[in-house]
């Protein structure tokens, strides 16, 4: 195997990933590195051999390991990546902050990011993905971000360099992206937190909240703009695909497309990453032979079968 270099921070080898996923499924990474601080992670990915891959992963929210595992370092960015701060209407937020902390947080300060409130992750995951919810994205309130590349160098990154577009940015290879900074609309707090607390409500009503889930699991087939706003002209949703296929409650060993939500898959309990990938393309499948349309993942699937 080859040698690493020895950081400050937590490195683990053999590390059972299905302890780290919304989910809970998923074999070994090679690796988990728990960096110390920003140049902790910066000193191991200068110091390590270029063949050896590298994925930054937040808090699973969004994603199914397979049940082969993880060849490479998992980067998994945790407390000293989690300040948040607010200056007027600009909040600065690291990675591993999560996404309903950074809507609160900025809220208090009469900060309106309240889109992020409902959103299930962390910062750097909402950049990655372009994350959106209520009609906003994170694509509306970028400033820049820092990331620190492959080579070790810290760079800026602009929304130019990302090229935001509906669910998915051009982030480079490779890449950990360690803070963000948005700029939001001026509100009230009270306001503000009257708001988050109705779309919390409504999330909660129609959402398995108490399931294990990765949220959407295939992206709305609508049309989107360049900086990944939705374009109301179409209202195609993914859930209404499924329900049209006859898939609502559809089930495979321990995998289920909720009877709450037809477009969340849930590990009902015991379910393997294999009967969950499963599932999503038995759905795929039957969801282009019964209208033609194709939908695309939403949730990374990563790792070896």
């Amino acid at each position: 195997m080859t040698r690493l270099p020895t950081p400050r921070g937590r490195l683990t080898a053999d590390k059972p990933l299905s302890e780290l996923t919304w989910l809970r499924v998923g074999g070994p990474a090679d690796w988990l590195f728990q960096p110390a601080d920003a140049a902790d992670l910066a000193d191991f990915l200068a110091a390590l051999d270029a063949d050896v891959p590298v994925f930054p992963m937040g808090v699973g929210s969004n994603l199914i390991v397979r049940d082969g595992g993880l060849r490479g370092v998992v980067i998994r960015l945790g407390r000293g990546f989690n300040s948040i701060s607010v200056d007027g209407t600009r909040v600065t937020a690291g990675a591993a902050a999560l996404d309903a902390h950074v809507a609160r947080k900025a809220a208090e300060q009469g900060v309106d990011l309240t889109f992020l409130r409902t959103i299930p992750g962390a910062i750097g995951g909402a950049v990655r993905m372009n994350a959106g919810c209520y009609g906003s994205y994170v694509a509306d309130h970028f400033i820049d971000a820092r990331a620190i590349l492959r080579t070790g160098e810290t760079v800026t990154l602009t929304a130019d360099d990302l090229n935001f577009r509906y669910r998915e940015t051009d982030w480079p290879e490779g890449a950990v992206l360690v803070e963000a900074v948005f700029e939001g609309q001026p509100g009230e707090p009270a306001a503000l937190a009257a708001r988050m607390e109705d779309q919390l409500a409504k999330r909660d009503a129609t959402q398995p909240t108490k399931d294990r889930s990765a949220g959407s699991t295939f992206r709305n087939p609508a049309g989107f703009s360049s900086t990944g706003r939705s374009d109301d002209s179409h209202d195609l949703k993914a859930w209404k695909l499924i329900d049209d296929a006859g898939l609502r409650g559809a089930t495979l060993g321990g995998a289920q497309m909720s009877p709450k939500h037809s477009n969340f898959l849930v590990n009902t309990g015991g379910a393997t990453a294999t009967e969950l990938e499963a599932l999503g393309e038995e759905v795929r499948k039957k969801v282009y032979h019964a209208s033609g349309i194709e939908l695309h993942w939403e949730i990374m699937r990563i790792g070896d079968p």
